[in-house]
């Protein structure tokens, strides 16, 4: 590897390792990134979204509510595991 200098940087390895592999690299690697142990939440409809849809703001505010939910969880999760919780 040519450009860059000393090569002695903490990310020469990975870029060595990229431009040894270009020509026969298809897509990110991040994409391969092994997934967690959980899915990402998601909000489900009755109907599917189209361009055209009238509802767009029930659906947001079915999106805002979920996320809303979520965040009320966390706190509490977080409450109730504090070191100073009062008895």
């Amino acid at each position: 590897m040519s450009a860059g200098g000393s090569g002695h940087g903490i990310y020469d390895h990975l870029y060595k390792r990229f431009f040894e592999n270009r020509d026969r690299h298809q897509g990110y690697e991040f994409q391969h990134a092994p997934g967690g142990s959980v899915a990402p939440p998601t909000v489900s409809f009755g109907q599917k979204l189209r361009w055209w849809t009238w509802d767009r703001w029930q659906r947001r505010k079915k999106i805002l509510a979920e996320r809303d939910r979520l965040q009320a969880d966390i706190l509490r999760i977080k409450q109730s595991s504090s070191p100073n919780k009062p008895q």
